[in-house]
């Protein structure tokens, strides 16, 4: 099994709780996939660099995931389809962060 940090980029006219939904059901592909998610992060509703699908702001969010390497294609095709899904990238990594993000770093630094 290996390591991927996965984001998922949602269009901007879902609400909040649709999108946890969304990531919910991501969830439950991975593990018919046979991998497991070890943490999900909500970065909220963020401002795009450009223009996607006539979007200019995505809900993002990420899940540390662990999953077969050859299972990684068919979560990508299962995103592909969604219509709710603006863009995703999966990076694999060597080893899962146990701390937050830089990004939840952030939002918690504009809170404050």
């Amino acid at each position: 099994m290996a390591y991927y940090e996965s984001v998922l980029v949602f269009r901007q006219d879902l609400t909040e709780p649709q999108v946890k939904e969304k990531a919910a059901k991501y969830t439950d592909i991975i593990r018919e996939l046979g991998g497991d998610v070890k943490s999900t992060e909500f970065w909220g509703l963020k401002n795009l660099a450009y223009v996607i699908r006539k979007n200019r702001k995505a809900h993002y969010v990420m899940l540390n995931i662990e999953l077969p390497g050859d299972q990684v294609a068919e979560l990508e095709r299962r995103a592909r389809i969604d219509e709710d899904v603006i863009r995703y990238l999966n990076v694999r990594v060597d080893a899962l962060s146990t701390t937050p993000s830089v990004m939840m770093k952030k939002n918690s630094e504009e809170a404050e």
